[in-house]
């Protein structure tokens, strides 16, 4: 009998030893699950360091202003802009994006104007200001992989960059169905979405260019201005020169069509090396589908053609050059940037 009973006592026990054991594994598996991956907590410091910062400020204002300033002209000039026979007569609700009186630029203009100011101020200074400080080293002296660093740099720049023209984007589309009173119809609704995606995209290729250039060089001004001057020249500088070796080769007046042609497509096929220029006609043929055609035609091409907007589908088709050009450029310069710093070496100072 005594027997028994201490068999029954050694075996409740061990169903308690069990059950605190499983309880402890329990606690345990809970706690490993609540401790964050380091991307995530590396892209959460880098979104809070811009959305407190005063340049993102800065640039968000600046960027807000001027488009607000276009939007504001666009709905004054909307009566003016409207004609009876417009082909895009069922495409109201874009002009608010396109329409300007000459005073003062629209919205799209801005946007591929300013836009490459807003990547080059959040991702001059995304490493190399890290390595000055010194905090770079004793993050990497921790368990954590040092791609995750310049991963989490690009999507926390892009993720608040995102933001901000999403809802510049949605400010504009709701001043515009205030004003007008008329709700876009669903293809314009698409064809909005569509061009602030297209304008996060543009953006993120200058991101990542500065990106690369906080990664080349040591101290953040260097980056920043090398970034700019990157920036004047495709802006500024670079369509001079094309002009002046198109100017060389001008055709005189009895030249073959055939000629003219080559020479018009020379000039596009030049123009297209500017992130800026791809970026325009891709927005320019979303926001305004009765754009058939982004190079020259000839009259046997124009013959039976009618006119009228394109679809989306199609539009799409059309800009899926330019679409790609952007993601090529912008894929190029994040991994540049990423095998260089994965090759660097980092003392601690």
């Amino acid at each position: 009998m005594v027997l028994m009973t201490s068999i029954t006592v050694i075996l409740k026990e061990g169903i308690n030893m069990n059950r605190s054991i499983m309880t402890l594994t329990g606690y345990f598996d809970r706690q490993r699950d609540r401790v964050r991956h380091p991307f995530r907590v590396i892209m959460e410091k880098e979104m809070a360091d811009h959305l407190t910062g005063w340049r993102f400020l800065i640039l968000t204002a600046l960027i807000a202003l001027t488009c607000l300033g276009s939007l504001y002209t666009a709905l004054a000039n909307m009566s003016q802009a409207v004609k009876p026979n417009d082909p895009e007569g069922a495409f109201f609700f874009l002009k608010i994006f396109t329409i300007t009186d000459g005073t003062m630029p629209s919205f799209v203009v801005f946007i591929s104007f300013l836009g490459p100011l807003l990547g080059i101020g959040l991702g001059f200074d995304a490493i190399n200001s890290e390595h000055n400080r010194g905090t770079l080293s004793r993050i990497l002296s921790q368990p954590i992989h040092r791609d995750y660093i310049i991963n989490a740099k690009f999507a926390g720049a892009l993720t608040v960059i995102s933001a901000m023209l999403l809802a510049l984007g949605l400010i504009v589309m709701g001043a515009g169905l205030v004003a007008l009173g008329i709700p876009p119809t669903a293809e314009e609704f698409v064809r909005m979405v569509l061009f602030i995606l297209l304008s996060i995209l543009y953006v993120a290729f200058w991101l990542n260019l500065s990106i690369l250039f906080s990664v080349l060089f040591r101290q953040p001004a260097t980056a920043a201005l090398s970034a700019i001057a990157v920036w004047l020249f495709f802006t500024v500088f670079y369509p001079l020169i094309v002009n002046l070796i198109i100017k060389s080769l001008e055709p005189s007046a009895v030249a073959p069509p055939s000629h003219l042609i080559a020479v018009e497509q020379l000039r596009l096929t030049l123009m297209r090396i500017m992130p800026n220029q791809l970026y325009s006609e891709a927005t320019t043929t979303l926001l305004m589908p009765s754009v058939r055609s982004l190079g020259p035609l000839t009259m046997e091409q124009m013959i039976g053609a009618i006119p009228g907007p394109l679809p989306l589908g199609q539009s799409l088709l059309l800009v899926w050059p330019q679409v790609t050009g952007l993601v090529a450029g912008t894929i190029t310069s994040f991994v540049i940037s990423y095998l260089l710093f994965m090759r660097r070496e980092i003392r601690p100072r």
